[in-house]
């Protein structure tokens, strides 16, 4: 006996239910089959199956370039707008040119494997084409969630990342670059001082407001960052932003040595003033950079990145008996082991030190 909804009771007393799921190569209909005990059941079932197959239908003809524009106004309100910058970024100069027309139920290990040594091949360090695939992971997981295709990445081989190790400027060197920087105390000197000697980050350190200081309590409190991110309008193609740090952890309260306690008193200005400009106006990380290598210059220390700063403040932290729950808090990281990982460079002077302590057990 037939039904309506393409549902037939069998001679044992089943519902079976159909539905067309495609087309052969000869053209003939292929069709999938639920099974119920009752007419009720059976047709449950077919509605479910419908629904699935008419999503996976709709995805499997849906572009690389569709699903982005879906993703990315799903996020654009859910991530920081520097955030959003990267994924587009990552997208649009490397993701799209070359998979963008690219079926996403068409996409494979292989294919992606061969997106990915052809970006090395064009001299991308592995770190960045890392970043590259997991933003791209990120989008094919809304993808699939979203259209019910699956993708298996697990043969998606990445490159390895050599993982250079950040030493942290000499004991010479930084006794050297302190009695320069005192010597000729500035705002910028002031701010490479606190950067030295309470390890933030050059974005927070642009970031910082007169207001984020507790003259009373002796601590600053970290509550922004600087960057300078794409520009999504505009003639320029990058601008300078102020958000919020870079993670939950980032907002934190840093206590203040007393030594810089008096060259905070001393450059004390108005409220809503930038330390760093002295002005409403921010200085920017750039900025910042490039008045650094001056100093170095100027001091004939080597050249090296702002950031060595906070290796240094870390390691030396470290070397000075801080535990490893109170550093990472001070870094603002929202774990000890990325404490570990990335900031912690004992030099072999410290290390003999305690080498040399062991006898003390005996």
């Amino acid at each position: 006996m037939k039904f309506e909804e393409n549902i037939t009771e069998r001679k044992d007393g089943r519902f079976m239910g159909r539905f067309i799921i495609g087309y052969d190569e000869t053209g003939k209909v292929m069709y999938q089959y639920v099974y119920g005990k009752t007419y009720e059941e059976a047709k449950k079932k077919l509605i479910i199956g419908k629904t699935i197959e008419s999503q996976y239908l709709s995805g499997k003809n849906i572009t690389v370039t569709n699903v982005y524009d879906e993703w990315m106004n799903a996020v654009v309100n859910r991530v920081k707008e520097s955030t959003y910058a990267n994924y587009k970024l990552k997208f649009e100069k490397h993701i799209l040119p070359e998979l963008g027309n690219m079926l996403c139920s068409e996409l494979s290990a292989g294919s992606i494997n061969t997106f990915i040594n052809r970006k090395i091949a064009d001299g991308l360090s592995p770190s960045y084409v890392r970043d590259i695939f997991t933003v791209f992971k990120t989008m094919l997981k809304y993808a699939q969630e979203e259209y019910g295709f699956r993708l298996a990445l697990k043969n998606v081989v990445l490159p390895k990342i050599e993982k250079k190790q950040v030493e942290k400027i000499s004991n010479t060197e930084q006794k050297k670059l302190v009695e320069y920087l005192k010597n000729h105390i500035d705002l910028t000197a002031f701010g490479i001082l606190i950067s030295l000697f309470m390890g933030l980050r050059i974005g927070e350190l642009c970031g910082l407001k007169w207001s984020d200081v507790d003259f009373n309590n002796k601590v600053l409190h970290i509550n922004r960052t600087v960057q300078r991110i794409s520009s999504e309008n505009g003639n320029r193609k990058t601008k300078v932003t102020i958000s919020t740090p870079k993670s939950a952890m980032s907002f934190r309260t840093i206590a203040i040595p007393d030594f810089l306690m008096k060259y905070f008193e001393k450059f004390k200005n108005n409220q809503n003033y930038f330390i760093l400009s002295g002005s409403e106006k921010v200085i920017e990380p750039r900025t910042m950079q490039y008045r650094y290598k001056k100093i170095l210059e100027c001091a004939e220390l080597e050249s090296h990145n702002f950031h060595k700063l906070r290796h240094t403040f870390a390691t030396n932290c470290m070397q000075n008996g801080f535990d490893m729950k109170t550093l990472s808090r001070v870094l603002g990281h929202s774990t000890i082991a990325m404490t570990l990982n990335r900031y912690i460079h004992p030099d072999h002077t410290h290390e003999h030190m305690l080498m040399n302590s062991m006898h003390r057990l005996f």
